[in-house]
């Protein structure tokens, strides 16, 4: 896509999310967000009155109908937010709308350790009351974690510095998307090429490897400038995290952050050690790429060069609408009326502009509709997007509808599931439809960097987090040349000896704004693993399979999170899943190998 990017006034319509279903205006915004102040301001007359099953009632049930008020607040100014990162006015109704979330939670931090000090027996017996039976499953969660629940005072001030502890994320993502300057590059045949995020990984996807080293050296250049910005702010993420895990009397940050979910610390550890049982399927991998494209030495800017050379079909935003609703129907009509629904409505806010946010995410509350914002771009990928955004938005349509508002939230463990359930399914369904050789190779390539992007790297990404802040609770620096240093390493030993290191590589830790939400990339790679057997069963069992899949979407956050994947068929306290999937990517591998022999590669 040689155009270049519009401003948002020139987009049409049609192709921007209607955000009316949260509010009708900004001036709509303004007014509930003044009147939020007075619904805050009653929380703390609770205080010391919560001894009694009613009155725990009647306080979960004021919370809740706060927490909806301010999760539209907050949507809506974020949604705002990212249509222009830019514009001082929709930063303005970010920050305030944080800064009243963070007020709210400072108000109700009482909550917990005024309950929990009443006792583990008395917190039972109140537990049975009937009036509480629609909180049961959280009041008891809420007794699983009072080891590490602080006093009172402590829990307040802790919500209190939310805001000031968040800072170092919102520092990055400002820098990220509104500040970071590129240079332009040429393309092979001279002509002038715009970097930014959302046409980074387009140009590094091009088959002009001229064009794809200048922008590589382009972006990574600016990051290199800024890299002990990055470096400062991701050390202040991490530190905020290690202390508050110490305070709470966590063996670290990391089972801290799985604590929340009832995640054991061994989930995690055997993602890491069965990927690196799998790592010769990577390296194979590697060195299959360097063969198809032909070249002396593979470098980082041929990682997510097309192995079908300029075969690369393009889609227009109808044709992939269509393609996408193909792929989800062996989820049955009702999913697939929803789909047509968030098309025909305007759930997603569809092409890049100037100032928008990089990359795409699934929003939005419990009583809206779902939003999707897209950086569509005419590719496999941004199809692939699409399915994976709307398998987000769907799982979020599903617990809304079926579950109360607190528990409709799904857990981040989760939340990969059904996004890449939907990848799959649409690569299947291409694959099966697909005869000729270097069509099929370009789908392969697809399926290929599925596997690379969200098993592999995700899994070293969750390897970088877990040495960084081990670093830090060990009361070493987190430098930029630290941080560096880590990634370099990781990034030899997941790709091997056939990838050239180049010296941009180090810094590509600082352009991942997920390493500010700790230890959640990990779950992208479980997510994906768990898809890959979800969607075979799908396709290989039909109703029973899809029937249990369903009910896995209803769930929210009503089981724990290992408990809902057991319920869907696929049991994460075993390496058995990563196992699949990861023979799975072995016989994708091979069948590129195959194609490849027979295209004289």
């Amino acid at each position: 896509m040689n155009e270049k990017i519009k401003d948002r006034k020139d987009i049409e319509e049609c192709y921007k999310w209607d955000l009316s279903a949260l509010f009708e205006s900004d001036a709509e915004w303004e007014k509930e967000l003044a009147a939020i102040d007075e619904k805050i301001a009653e929380i703390p007359a609770w205080q010391s009155k919560l001894n009694t099953a009613a009155n725990i009632r009647a306080f979960l049930d004021e919370r809740t109908a706060l927490s909806l008020k301010l999760e539209d607040l907050f949507t809506y100014a974020f949604l705002r937010n990212s249509e222009d990162t830019r514009a001082s006015d929709a930063q303005s109704m970010y920050a305030r709308a944080y800064s009243k979330v963070v007020q709210a939670e400072s108000a109700a931090a009482f909550f917990r350790p005024e309950v929990l000090s009443l006792g583990e027996e008395k917190l039972k017996e109140i537990i049975k009351d009937e009036c509480l039976k629609p909180y049961e499953f959280m009041m008891n969660d809420l007794l699983r974690m009072a080891a590490h629940t602080l006093s009172d005072k402590e829990e307040q001030l802790l919500a209190a510095f939310g805001e000031a502890l968040g800072a170092s994320g919102r520092i990055a993502e400002t820098l990220m998307d509104a500040d970071m300057v590129y240079d332009s590059v040429k393309d092979k045949d001279g002509n002038d090429r715009e970097v930014s995020d959302a046409s980074y990984i387009l140009l590094q996807s091009d088959s002009d490897r001229i064009l794809r080293e200048n922008a590589f050296r382009s972006y990574y250049k600016s990051y290199k400038q800024h890299i002990n910005t990055y470096a400062a702010a991701y050390s202040g993420c991490v530190k905020a995290m290690t202390t508050e895990a110490a305070f709470r009397k966590f063996e670290s940050s990391r089972a801290m952050s799985l604590a929340n979910d009832n995640i054991p610390l061994t989930v995690y550890d055997n993602l890491i050690a069965t990927v690196h049982k799998h790592m010769d399927t990577m390296h194979r991998y590697v060195r299959l790429r360097k063969r198809i494209l032909g070249v002396d030495e593979l470098h980082y800017y041929d990682v997510y060069a097309p192995l079908a050379g300029d075969v690369k079909k393009r889609y227009t935003y109808d044709e992939a609408k269509e393609l996408v609703l193909k792929a989800v129907s062996p989820l049955g009509e009702d999913y697939c009326n929803t789909v047509r629904q968030a098309f025909r409505d305007r759930w997603i806010d569809v092409y890049p502009n100037t100032g928008k946010s990089g990359g795409a995410y699934s929003s939005g509350t419990y009583n809206s509709r779902p939003y999707i914002m897209m950086n569509f771009t005419g590719t496999l990928d941004s199809v692939s997007t699409i399915a994976h955004e709307m398998g987000h938005s769907m799982h979020s349509w599903n617990t809304n509808h079926t579950q109360p508002p607190h528990y409709a939230d799904y857990t981040m463990f989760v939340a990969e599931v059904a996004s890449t359930v939907n990848e799959n399914l649409l690569i299947e369904q291409l694959l099966k439809e697909e005869s000729d050789p270097k069509e099929k190779m370009a789908l392969l390539n697809q399926y290929l960097e599925g596997f690379k992007g969200t098993v592999y790297r995700q899994t070293m990404f969750a390897e970088f987090e877990m040495k960084a802040h081990a670093m830090a609770e060990r009361g070493e620096s987190l430098d930029q040349a630290a941080l560096c240093a880590i990634y370099k390493d990781l990034i030899a030993q997941y790709f091997g000896e056939d990838l050239v290191i180049d010296d941009e590589v180090q810094y590509e830790w600082s352009r991942i704004p997920h390493f500010y939400r700790p230890f959640y990339v990990f779950v992208y790679a479980t997510g994906y693993c768990t898809a890959s057997a979800l969607s075979q069963m799908i396709l290989n069992e039909g109703k029973p399979a899809v029937d249990r899949y369903i009910e896995f979407l209803q769930m929210g956050s009503s089981v724990y999170p290992i408990d809902e994947l057991i319920h869907a068929g696929v049991d994460l306290n075993t390496p058995a899943p990563i196992d699949t999937a990861l023979d799975k990517f072995a016989e994708v591998v091979a069948e590129a190998e195959k194609i490849a022999d027979e295209l004289g590669l």
